[in-house]
């Protein structure tokens, strides 16, 4: 996959998951940020506060270079690493799976506990639909009303989202394109005479 892609979760989306009488709720998210993922997280404990445990992984970043995972209580490594593995074993990224257990009484074992997790996980991401995403960097440029032309001719030929726009005398607009293709798109706007481009991510 080129680097400026990435495979994400579309929407919201779970399954149940059983296994000698405990329940696990397992729900899948698609999330930009630590905070939004706490978000959620809260609200789950808060829905589920009878649950005997909420486990979790997440993946943020196109490479999914920053993860955390979390057993909530149960034994080392038999939740949030199972969880872990299903996000990399779909390749996804910018996604929160979260597992809620109520326990049935009968313990499962470690064997289990991570059979159960894992199934679980890959379940909620089976249910929902995983999707193709760019990296996209924002474009801000600035350019006398008389270069227009200039300009309009490189956004029909390099096609990036117009974000913004403004025409007056002094006219903006705020593009947005995929990475891989941001360094060229730059250049031909370079080229345009008395434009400023600014760039954030």
């Amino acid at each position: 996959m080129e680097d400026d892609r990435y495979l994400t979760i579309e929407a919201e989306c779970g399954a149940v998951y059983k296994e000698k009488s405990s329940k696990f709720l397992a729900y899948a998210y698609p999330v930009r940020s630590e905070e939004e993922i706490r978000d959620i997280l809260n609200s789950l404990k808060k829905q589920y506060y009878d649950a005997t445990h909420h486990c979790y992984a997440w993946r943020l970043g196109a490479h999914g270079e920053n993860f955390r995972s979390n057993d909530d209580g149960e034994p080392s490594g038999t939740a949030g690493k199972p969880i872990l593995g299903q996000l990399l074993s779909h390749g996804v990224t910018y996604c929160l799976i979260a597992v809620v257990r109520y326990f049935g009484g009968t313990k499962l074992g470690v064997s289990g506990l991570i059979t159960a997790y894992k199934e679980a996980a890959r379940a909620a991401l089976e249910a929902g639909n995983i999707v193709e995403r760019t990296t996209d960097i924002s474009i801000a440029i600035r350019f006398p009303y008389v270069v227009m032309n200039d300009v309009m001719r490189i956004v029909k030929e390099m096609e990036p989202n117009i974000c913004e726009q403004r025409f007056d005398n002094v006219c903006s607009m705020t593009l947005s394109i995929r990475a891989g293709k941001a360094e060229s798109l730059r250049g031909k706007l370079q080229k345009v005479s008395g434009i400023t481009i600014e760039e954030n991510e």
